[in-house]
């Protein structure tokens, strides 16, 4: 009897088809003589699951599977051949596999009635030393040295809606701006986006955004807003203009229309001044919603705990990316696994079992069960019969 493994079932959204279109869209094949792209996938994401740190344990792990390798159209990988292609070819391979696991991941989210909410920020990684020093030098600041990874976490899913890599001297605000806005939508970001024409933009999208006033931001009140007695973390709530259209030099603010401007008191520290063009919704609301940009910040958390960015097979910028984006790739194809196994575990507790049972076939397991069940059970009869 055959029956598919678990890591059969984990590929299921990413089908060999679509991945050979998006090779064969970016050559990574065109020069390749043993390993493919598929194989380079394949290893290095079972190195993901299977908390794999170095090439020669990612190359093992992948081949003392060989009996699985015919049914995963893959093949024996050689650490020096992994090594090669991990180095020279292109990591936008899996930059447009990830975005198309992105879009399975909120096919579902966009299409039921719930609000979206958008979480925008970064994160570095870290890389000094031998190999990282010779294309880290150059665009480091003075408190990161490596790359820069930039994510638009959807709260509801639980998952990366965009990404983006950079350098770290690369601007928040810069990346930002470059963030596909959807339409009815709320995104929330800290005061490092702080770009009052790319606000306006969001704005004209129909969409909102929760994000914090810099200490300088110049504004004059409009009107302000009755605080209901049980919002006792709300300072003040107004209604608000920017006083300046043009800020400085040749800068031009093109965001005419009124703001909220929220405080919301912190123990022991200077009150929150929040930013939002949703006139509508309570200010309690508001914070409640800026209070769940921790939510990305957990998320960074997880994936430099659990899955392998912190510890780098290659030191060529090509290796760390294609390690970091096969990294997003396989925290994608375990959440699309949890939802389509309709699981109450969390994802730490589906990624646990993944890792344990990742070659195994879980139906010939069962009927293996079900069978020497029934040899037991028919025993059983038997014996019963005999000191009748």
């Amino acid at each position: 009897m055959f029956s598919i493994s678990r890591i059969q079932e984990l590929l299921k959204p990413l089908p060999r088809g679509q991945f050979d279109r998006l090779v064969a869209q970016h050559g990574n094949d065109r020069h390749a003589k043993g390993l493919r792209s598929w194989d380079q996938f394949l290893t290095m994401a079972c190195a993901q699951l299977n908390d794999r740190s170095g090439l020669r344990e990612a190359t093992v792990n992948f081949n003392t599977q060989k009996n699985h390798h015919f049914h995963l159209g893959a093949k024996e990988v050689r650490r020096s051949t992994l090594a090669e292609a991990n180095a020279k070819r292109s990591p936008e391979l899996f930059a447009d596999v990830a975005r198309s696991l992105m879009a399975q991941v909120h096919g579902g989210e966009r299409r039921s009635c719930r609000e979206l909410l958008y979480l925008l920020d970064s994160t570095s990684i870290t890389l000094k030393g031998r190999g990282f020093d010779n294309w880290t030098l150059s665009n480091r600041t003075c408190h990161t040295q490596g790359l820069k990874l930039h994510l638009v976490y959807e709260a509801g899913a639980q998952a990366p809606a965009w990404h983006s890599i950079t350098a770290p001297n690369v601007n928040d605000r810069d990346e930002g701006v470059r963030v596909p806005i959807q339409e009815k939508a709320t995104y929330v970001f800290d005061k490092g986006y702080c770009d009052y024409n790319w606000w306006n933009s969001i704005r004209e999208s129909k969409a909102r955004f929760v994000t914090r006033f810099k200490k300088n931001a110049a504004v004059t009140v409009v009107a302000s807003r009755a605080i209901p007695s049980r919002a006792k973390e709300i300072v003040c709530d107004q209604v608000v203009r920017f006083a300046h259209k043009s800020p400085g030099g040749k800068r031009v603010n093109r965001y005419e229309k009124p703001l909220r401007r929220i405080e919301v008191a912190r123990e022991g520290d200077s009150p929150l001044v929040l930013a939002t063009n949703d006139l509508r919704t309570s200010a309690v609301k508001i914070a409640e919603l800026y209070r769940d940009r921790w939510q990305i910040e957990l998320f960074f958390k997880w994936i430099k705990q659990h899955l392998n960015i912190k510890r780098f097979m290659g030191r060529s910028e090509n290796a760390v990316r294609t390690q970091i984006l096969i990294a997003l790739i396989t925290y994608l194809l375990v959440v699309l696994y949890k939802q389509a196994s309709r699981t109450t575990a969390s994802l730490w507790e589906v990624l646990m079992e993944l890792r344990s049972t990742l070659f195994t076939r879980p139906a010939v397991q069962n009927e293996l069960y079900r069978r020497r069940k029934e040899r037991e059970e028919a025993f059983q009869r038997m014996q019963g019969g005999l000191f009748a």
